[in-house]
């Protein structure tokens, strides 16, 4: 039903338009009554949870960071079956984002460009939701992604980074840094080890007992994924996320007009699968046993979830696949992996 939808309709839309409304649906699925008979359909079932973090998640699978940039979808979300919901990117100051038109679909790759800009309300308003929702939804658990205001310079980059935790960190069940997104000038500079390691411990400093994951790219060679996955234990982080987009084109079914006109931006989707397999491959190979890491890019089945879980992913997240897929792709993930008996090798 719903290929059929998105194929007659949904694709004929602007892809923000239409993001704007299935998250006016979403919301108004995590509101009573609609929020009970939809748990009823797609609440995961016991043996998919995972404790990690501290925390026990429903199920192993998660939507990313960047489908509910602001706390606004979070119970409908949760309501959908998703183990967690990541909200974000903040950034303390709001900003608008980068100008429009700036997500587009490449059908044929299943997959997404963006050059959002992390376009969000600010910290404050985020976690002024996120306060309510404590209180209406305390078992939802909810990791917060912060960025960098684009208006500070990337030398300032660490108090902005510290505001935004300060502010956001008691809300959280974790707080993941964003240094990795392509779209924000200067940011995926942060990464370098001598960089990211005093800024990961000021912002961890701040977020006091709530745990600490950094997001890393794919486009780092696999001795700098390396490096960053031992510092960050170095530095006392709970765990990392494998990975944001890409800038890379390669390998792609749709033509290289209509990739040249959506022009730059990061890429999401289906063409990362091997690429996020290799990277889940060289964190997990650098860190203890223990340390959470979770795997994003390229989730689309529940044959992916599992292989993620197999090459030692703690959890795994996914937004890209949602576009396609429809409202109960949570469910359609967490059944699969119930039918093949287990969520481990």
């Amino acid at each position: 039903m719903y290929p059929l939808l998105f194929r007659a309709v949904l694709s004929r839309f602007d892809p923000e338009f239409a993001h704007h409304a299935g998250m006016a649906v979403i919301r108004v699925l995590g509101t009573p009554p609609f929020s009970a008979a939809t748990r009823a359909m797609t609440r995961p079932d016991p043996s998919l949870r995972v404790e990690a973090l501290g925390l026990t998640f429903p199920s192993p699978f998660g939507i990313a960071a960047g489908f509910d940039k602001n706390a606004v979808g979070v119970r409908g979300l949760a309501a959908l079956g998703f183990g967690h919901v990541e909200v974000g990117t903040v950034t303390a100051i709001p900003q608008d984002g980068n100008p429009k038109p700036r997500l587009f679909r490449l059908i044929a790759d299943r997959a997404v460009i963006n050059r959002m800009g992390f376009n969000n309300q600010g910290a404050d308003a985020v976690a002024r939701r996120l306060a309510k929702l404590r209180r209406g939804a305390p078992d939802t658990v909810i990791g917060v992604n912060i960025g960098k205001s684009r208006v500070v310079e990337v030398e300032d980059a660490t108090a902005d980074y510290v505001a935004s935790a300060t502010r956001l960190a008691p809300l959280a069940d974790y707080l993941a840094v964003n240094v990795s997104s392509p779209n924000t000038p200067g940011l995926r500079g942060l990464q370098a080890v001598e960089t990211l390691a005093p800024l990961l411990r000021a912002v961890r400093e701040a977020s006091g007992s709530t745990p600490l994951l950094v997001k890393i790219a794919p486009d780092l060679p696999d001795e700098e994924i390396a490096a960053i996955s031992r510092m960050a234990v170095d530095e006392g982080l709970a765990g990392i996320i494998a990975h944001n987009t890409t800038i890379s084109r390669d390998g792609l079914l749709t033509d290289d007009a209509t990739v040249e006109a959506a022009g730059a931006g990061g890429l999401s989707g289906a063409p990362l699968k091997q690429r996020s397999l290799e990277v889940l491959r060289v964190v997990r190979g650098s860190v203890p046993a223990d340390f959470c890491v979770i795997a994003v890019g390229g989730v689309e089945t529940p044959s992916d979830v599992q292989e993620r879980l197999d090459a030692g992913a703690t959890l795994v997240q996914g937004y890209t696949a949602f576009l396609y897929r429809g409202p109960f792709w949570g469910r359609e993930l967490n059944r699969g992996l119930v039918s093949r008996g287990t969520v481990r090798a």
